[in-house]
């Protein structure tokens, strides 16, 4: 997943444990500097090619969260808003993180090829570093679209896997037809 020599930061690899050791879901990266939702993959397939679209297996979930997040955010989901450097306007405030710029090493690909963890990355505000007094309102805006993005785990299947005796079975693979990405059940 990381690139030969690349260093881990040691919070980076306690999320990395922490991922690992609780069955997450669902999870967001919060940035500043943009009005966006990107999804996975944010490493391009073609690491020479800038700007390519790079799907998942599971594309169409990752664009439902995605939305999910930009059509309840009042500045992202305002057509007639001109945002920040890029304008997202006409792909609905989402895009395939690779298709906006390609890098390696991010948590959302993590989380995606070694956990259960679907991710996505908001990009709150056009300020990378916002000021102290735009921190009220950027939580406002963002509030709202957060709640509903934490909704977004009660769609799809859940449920237990259990043995005929109605043990949980821990690790179990759980794979479904046409998308070629399995989940394993918790403990």
């Amino acid at each position: 997943f990381f690139c030969p020599g690349f260093q881990v930061a040691p919070e980076t690899k306690a999320v990395m444990k922490w991922l690992r050791s609780i069955p997450f879901v669902l999870s967001a990266s919060l940035h500043g500097g943009e009005l966006v939702v990107t999804y996975p993959y944010d490493y391009s397939r073609h690491p020479m090619e800038e700007k390519m679209f790079s799907p998942t297996p599971d594309e169409k979930v990752f664009k439902m969260l995605a939305k999910a997040y930009a059509d309840a955010h009042p500045v992202i989901s305002d057509r007639s808003e001109l945002r920040c450097g890029g304008n997202f306007v006409k792909r609905g405030g989402i895009i395939n993180g690779a298709e906006w710029y390609s890098f390696t090493g991010g948590m959302a690909d993590f989380n995606y090829l070694h956990t259960n963890c679907f991710e996505v990355t908001v990009e709150v505000g056009c300020e990378k570093f916002p000021l102290e007094e735009e921190l009220f309102t950027i939580w406002h805006e963002n509030k709202g679209a957060l709640l509903n993005y934490m909704e977004m785990v009660h769609r799809g299947i859940k449920g237990i896997v259990s043995d005929k005796f109605g043990n949980p079975i821990k690790n179990a693979r759980i794979s479904v037809r046409g998308i070629q990405h399995d989940v394993t059940t918790g403990n």
